[in-house]
C-alpha cells in the first residue's frame, strides 16, 4: 500500500495470515501461553536427558491458537522450528531434515482430525516418527502433532503407545491440552494484533467501544473466534459509515503550518509512517469541550477517522513562506506588501514543496526517520507571523498558493478551493486536491505561529465532528 492510498485494516484470525510477518511484528501480536510453554520445556528436558527425541500430541479446539503457539515458540524459547505440511509424506520429510544439536520443534501440519488422515497412514507416520527420534538427526527433536478432536487424540495415543511406549509420548500425560489464552486477554491480544499489523491502530479505529468488545468476548469460545467477530464488526461499521457518505470518496487530511516545534506535536498525535490521526491519543491530549461531546460516540468517531483516512501532516515555515512569495496572486501579494513582507519570488520554492512531508505523502512515500529541518529564527519567524496573521482572515489566498505550488511541482493534477461538502448541514473544505491517479483528498489548513499537541488534537477532532455531523453520523 502506498501512503496516498487508504488504510485497509487487517484483522486476521488464523496464523496463516501472519506467516509472512517478521519476528518484530509477531512479537507485537503473539502472547505467550505459559502453561503450554512449560509443557514444552519439560519435554525438552526429558529429550536432553534421554538423548532421544519425542512426540507431543497437542490437543485444542479449532481457533484456540495451536498453530500460532507451535510456530512462534521460537519468539520465547531458543528452539529451531520445522514444519511438515499436509502435502508432504511424513516419513520422507523426516528423512530430509538436517542434523542439528539445537532443540528443534517439528510441527506435523494439516492432520488434525480423522477425516484428514487414514489410520493406516497414522501407523506409518508414527513408526517413522519413532525411528526418527532415535537417530542422530532426530535426537534433539520434539514432534508436535496438533489435533482438534477427542477421537484423534485417542487413536494417536493408542498407536504411539504401541509403537514407542512412554519413550515416545513422554512419562507424564499422553497429550497436552492447549486451551489458548484466557478470555481476560482477548481484548488486549486483539488490540496488540491490530496495532502491530496496522501502524499502531487499535480496536477503537475499528469502531468498537469497550462495552461492545466485552460483549464479543462473552460470545467467543476462542481467540480465533473473537478476532473473527471483531473483523465482522469492522465490516459492519465500515458499511454503516460509507453508506452515509456522498458519492465522493471522502478523505480528509489536516495540514499543520507552524514553527518547527509543531513537527514534534504532530508526531505525538499521529501513528505509523503514514501520519494517520491517532484518535485515541487525541481524545486524551485535550480537555476541550469537543472531547465531552465526542465521548458520546466513541465507536463512531474511531471508525469515522478510519473511513475518512484522517491524517495530520506538518508543513514547515520555510516552505510556506517560499510558496507564498512565489505563487501569490495579486491580492495576496498586496496583503504581504502591506505588512512589509518580501514578495520576491524564491527560486527554491518548488524544491521546498517537493521536499515537504505533505508532497511526499501525496506522492505515495512514507515518513522517513531523517533529521528535522532547520529552525526558523529572527526575520523568518517575523515574516511567518505576518503570513499567519493574513491567514486568519484570508486563508483561501494562501491555501491557493500552496495548491498551485503542488500542481506546478507535479504532486497534484488539479485543485478547487472552498469545496462544498454535505447537504442538510453544509460545510466548505479549505481545499480539495485531485491526485494524478484521480483520487480526491480534502485538505484542512491549520495556521499557527506555534502550537502543541492539545491544540492540534482539538482542531482535528472538531473537523472530524463537522464531517461526521454533515453525514448524520453523530445525530
Amino acid at each position: 500500500m502506498t501512503s496516498a492510498e487508504r488504510e485497509i485494516l487487517r484483522v486476521p484470525d488464523r496464523f496463516e495470515a501472519l506467516a509472512a510477518e517478521d519476528a518484530a511484528t509477531l512479537r507485537g501480536v503473539v502472547t505467550p501461553v505459559e502453561t503450554s510453554l512449560g509443557a514444552v520445556d519439560q519435554r525438552f528436558l526429558e529429550i536432553r536427558s534421554a538423548a532421544r527425541g519425542g512426540l507431543m500430541i497437542l490437543k485444542g479446539v479449532s481457533g484456540a491458537g495451536k498453530s500460532t503457539f507451535a510456530k512462534t515458540i521460537n519468539l520465547f524459547r531458543e528452539v529451531d522450528i520445522a514444519s511438515v505440511d499436509s502435502q508432504q509424506e511424513l516419513p520422507a520429510a523426516l528423512r530430509e531434515l538436517p542434523m542439528t544439536t539445537n532443540p528443534r520443534l517439528v510441527i506435523v501440519e494439516g492432520r488434525e482430525a480423522l477425516g484428514e488422515v487414514a489410520r493406516e497412514s497414522i501407523e506409518s507416520y508414527l513408526h517413522a516418527a519413532n525411528n526418527f527420534v532415535r537417530t542422530e538427526a532426530g535426537r534433539t527433536s520434539l514432534l508436535v502433532w496438533p489435533v482438534n478432536t477427542d477421537s484423534m487424540v485417542v487413536l494417536l495415543a493408542d498407536i504411539a503407545r504401541s509403537v514407542g511406549a512412554k519413550a515416545l509420548l513422554g512419562f507424564d500425560d499422553e497429550f497436552h491440552l492447549f486451551t489458548g489464552p484466557p478470555k481476560s486477554d482477548f481484548v488486549k491480544i486483539a488490540d496488540q494484533t491490530i496495532g502491530a499489523l496496522n501502524q499502531g491502530a487499535s480496536i477503537y479505529n475499528l469502531g468498537l467501544s469497550v462495552e461492545r468488545a466485552e460483549e464479543l468476548v462473552a460470545s467467543s469460545e476462542t481467540i480465533g473466534e473473537f478476532l473473527g467477530h471483531v473483523r465482522v464488526e469492522l465490516q459492519k461499521n465500515l458499511k454503516l459509515v460509507r453508506g452515509l457518505m456522498p458519492q465522493e470518496s471522502l478523505r480528509v487530511w489536516t495540514i499543520v503550518v507552524s514553527d518547527s516545534n509543531a513537527e514534534g506535536a504532530v508526531n505525538a498525535v499521529t501513528r505509523g509512517r503514514d501520519a494517520y490521526a491517532d484518535i485515541d491519543r487525541m481524545m486524551t491530549s485535550t480537555n476541550a469541550n469537543i472531547v465531552a461531546e465526542l465521548q458520546r460516540f466513541p465507536d463512531r468517531l474511531g471508525i469515522l477517522g478510519t473511513v475518512l483516512d484522517a491524517r495530520v501532516v506538518y508543513l514547515d515555515v520555510f516552505a510556506a513562506l517560499a510558496v507564498a512569495r512565489t505563487f501569490a496572486d495579486d491580492n495576496l501579494r498586496q496583503l504581504m506588501a502591506d505588512k512589509g513582507m518580501s514578495t520576491s519570488k524564491d527560486s527554491k520554492a518548488l524544491d521546498r514543496i517537493r521536499d515537504s512531508t505533505l508532497a511526499k505523502l501525496l506522492l505515495g512515500s512514507t515518513l522517513g526517520t531523517g533529521r528535522r529541518g532547520a529552525k526558523a529564527k529572527g526575520n523568518t519567524l517575523s515574516a511567518f507571523s505576518n503570513l499567519t496573521a493574513i491567514a486568519s482572515d484570508n486563508d483561501t489566498l494562501i491555501n491557493n498558493a500552496i495548491a498551485i505550488a503542488l500542481k506546478e511541482a507535479g504532486v497534484i493534477a488539479d485543485f478547487e478551493a472552498e469545496k462544498l461538502f454535505g447537504k442538510d448541514r453544509k460545510y466548505y473544505s479549505d481545499l480539495i486536491v485531485t491526485l494524478p491517479t484521480g483520487e480526491l483528498i480534502r485538505l484542512e489548513f491549520m495556521w499557527r505561529n506555534s502550537t502543541g499537541s492539545a491544540d492540534i488534537s482539538n482542531y482535528v477532532l472538531k473537523k472530524l465532528e463537522i464531517y461526521g455531523k454533515s453525514i448524520g453520523l453523530f445525530d
